[in-house]
């Protein structure tokens, strides 16, 4: 407990699964949480729970696709506690269908890479504003389809370009005390893949049937609170040594 007294840390997509779970364990932890999501209701749900056990939060409705908004994200958090020692940049969507390089659209390429990549790096941005001079750490919520390719090829190309980025910021912030790392979920239970299905016409099965070759299907799914435990590490001084890591969490399934 208390792993993270002190500390104010700004969760994006903290309406609902990984996020939300994240915002939990970082105010259990001691944490000053500031959670966003464009969804304000599901929003206030997270922080009306985190009040009643007690937790500082702060919820701030943000569509990071939008540099004004986050810009307005990070100087809220300043202007409730005072600073930010850690960003969690969790927010992401995944396109209709998962499809491959061969079936994508240019319509989802451009809707994922402005929400994943250019929504992530906003918030990024912002935030090395006000680290800069007194450090902080920042994680990325990636996935392993980043790594290894087994997603829709828009999605693919999203995250694999943030592990990029969060190996620039890593190198770039380093003298600076600021760390940055990213965690790369294999499949989480979370209310973002609960609807994809064949049936539901909403997932390329072709594509479905090659990555399975990659993965043990009977390995299990991690659970966001799986997820939201190592974002909790990487947050605290604990990992203080650790920075630019791109880091895999799917129980061996991709091995």
């Amino acid at each position: 407990m208390n792993r993270l007294a002190g500390k104010v840390a700004i969760i994006t997509g903290g309406n609902s699964g990984i996020g939300a779970a994240a915002a939990k364990i970082f105010a259990a932890e001691g944490a000053s949480v500031v959670i966003s999501a464009r969804r304000e209701a599901q929003l206030k749900e997270v922080a009306d729970s985190i009040e009643a056990a007690g937790g500082k939060v702060l919820a701030v409705p943000t569509d990071i696709s939008k540099p004004e908004d986050a810009a307005h994200l990070v100087q809220a958090a300043v202007d409730a506690f005072g600073k930010v020692d850690v960003l969690v940049n969790n927010a992401g969507v995944l396109e209709e269908g998962l499809k491959a390089i061969d079936k994508f659209e240019n319509e989802d390429l451009d809707y994922v890479f402005h929400i994943n990549t250019a929504g992530t790096m906003n918030c990024m941005k912002e935030a090395l504003k006000v680290m800069k001079g007194n450090g902080g750490s920042i994680v990325n919520v990636t996935s392993v389809a980043g790594v290894i390719g087994n997603g829709g090829a828009s999605y693919v190309a999203s995250k694999a370009a943030m592990n990029g980025v969060t190996r620039h910021t890593a190198m770039r912030f380093a003298s600076d005390n600021i760390r940055c790392n990213a965690v790369c979920p294999g499949t989480v239970l979370t209310p973002m893949t609960a609807g994809m299905s064949a049936a539901a016409g909403n997932l390329d099965m072709e594509l479905m049937g090659a990555m399975s070759a990659h993965a043990d299907m009977k390995r299990p799914p991690c659970q966001p609170e799986d997820v939201a435990n190592i974002l909790v590490f990487l947050a605290s001084d604990e990992s203080r040594a650790i920075t630019g890591q791109t880091i895999v969490c799917d129980f061996g399934a991709t091995l």
